[in-house]
């Protein structure tokens, strides 16, 4: 009986033993953790998403929008730093159309998803860049083509199903020209080019810079997409800096319920060599640096300023 006791003591430190160096041993990371240390954690990040101001161009048919303090409702005063330890603002937004969007097809067909109803997996998607500024600049209205997409894939290989295409004509350098939303002429992409993407390529979406995907008196690549059931991404910016191909992009916006347009936010992520953009761990993250000016609000702009 003493030997059994004894023997069920050495069986009992064993297995501490046992778990004690198992929880010594360092654990293989996730996959994704993995993915993230190797290739997102070094990666350069390049923003392609304008400011939302107040005097930023906008259709004439939405109006102009303003920012002001939130007024506290009790007091009638805005609130303030000193005196209440925070400040807030006010958006009196004119529209969901403003800035850099993310279009769902409900801006013009009711009966395909708003904004809070596209799905979670447009989160990051390989991106695609194709160039056409050079053509712009000779023709202010020219439009993608489809014999400009098969150029880029001769150059490049085949666009990859499921991605976002972005089409670069720099028309966003004048940005923020209120002269811009009046042009009748701007760069814009075809209806036989959106068919070749979607029906041919099978992307997630494209996205343009200007604020409308076409010059036609119809808008019929709009049209066609957004009836049809297709996103696309409006007033992109920043095409120079990022690469044709071998990027990825993530896709933010607010999820406002049956929201009719999204002000959106794109991020290229690029390869660690490229060299625009910043790296995890080039800038100060958490905490944030401090700056040299604090914010306060300027009466003139109707913003806050440093």
């Amino acid at each position: 009986m003493q030997k059994f006791g004894f023997l069920c003591l050495a069986i009992f430190f064993t297995l501490l033993l046992c778990l004690s160096i198992n929880a010594a041993q360092p654990q293989p990371q996730p996959p994704l953790w993995q993915v993230y240390q190797q290739s997102l954690k070094t990666a350069k990040y390049v923003d392609l998403t304008h400011t939302i101001t107040p005097n930023i161009p906008v259709w004439s048919g939405f109006g102009t929008s303003k920012f002001e303090p939130t007024i506290n409702p009790k007091t009638l005063q805005p609130y303030n730093y000193k005196k209440d330890g925070f400040e807030a603002t006010h958006y009196d937004l004119s529209t969901d159309q403003l800035g850099t969007q993310l279009d769902p097809p409900a801006h013009w067909n009711p009966n395909y998803p708003a904004i809070d109803e596209l799905p979670a997996t447009f989160a990051v998607r390989p991106l695609v860049v194709i160039p056409i500024q050079d053509k712009v600049a000779q023709n202010p209205n020219y439009h993608l083509m489809v014999k400009d997409i098969q150029a880029w894939e001769r150059r490049h290989g085949r666009i990859p199903e499921g991605s976002v295409v972005f089409v670069r004509s720099d028309w966003s350098k004048e940005w923020p020209n209120p002269e811009l939303a009046t042009r009748t002429k701007f760069p814009g992409v075809s209806l036989d080019a959106l068919k070749f993407l979607h029906l041919q390529r099978h992307i997630l979406f494209h996205g343009h810079e200007p604020l409308d995907t076409d010059s036609t008196p119809t808008l019929e690549g709009e049209a066609w997409l957004l009836h049809n059931g297709y996103t696309q991404a409006e007033g992109v910016t920043n095409l120079d800096r990022v690469p044709e191909t071998g990027a990825l992009v993530a896709i933010g916006y607010p999820k406002f319920k049956g929201g009719l347009g999204g002000y959106a936010r794109y991020i290229a992520i690029c390869p660690p060599s490229w060299p625009y953009g910043v790296s995890v761990g080039q800038i100060p993250e958490s905490p944030l640096q401090k700056a040299d000016k604090p914010l306060h609000w300027d009466k003139q702009l109707g913003v806050r300023v440093r």
